[in-house]
């Protein structure tokens, strides 16, 4: 493992999902899911999230497609405050998944659409 390639994944991590969602996928970490966190730190957020070819909001919305696409709740979850910690809209989020409805498919859409709703919701809750 390259330690300044995982210590500035951690970062970008950490900068990008907040280190509440990041400590709490790190305590759950044993022997089995070890080597999968250290991917994720090194290669996913050192490697990729970490260049500098696109910027994180960019990065963010691309993510955002991708993983509605996935049908991956969860992450999807992640990604969406991940998504506004990096500048993306509640409006521009919107038109991210209006494009997933004409490329991907409707249902696909439509559950991101509501799982963003209930992310928003949430989060303003929070702030009041």
């Amino acid at each position: 493992m390259d330690k300044a390639l995982y210590d500035k994944g951690l970062a970008v991590r950490r900068a990008v999902l907040g280190d509440e969602y990041v400590d709490s996928a790190l305590k759950n970490v044993d022997d089995f899911n070890r080597p999968m966190q250290d991917m994720l730190n090194e290669y996913c957020w050192g490697s990729v999230w970490g260049r500098e070819g696109l910027p994180r909001k960019s990065r963010s919305m691309l993510n955002l497609a991708m993983i509605s696409i996935l049908n991956r709740p969860h992450e999807l979850r992640a990604h969406i405050r991940g998504a506004l910690t990096n500048g993306v809209t509640k409006a521009e989020i919107s038109e991210i998944f209006l494009q997933v409805a004409i490329y991907a498919g409707v249902p696909a859409a439509v559950d991101s659409f509501r799982i963003a709703r209930e992310l928003f919701k949430e989060m303003d809750a929070k702030e009041k």
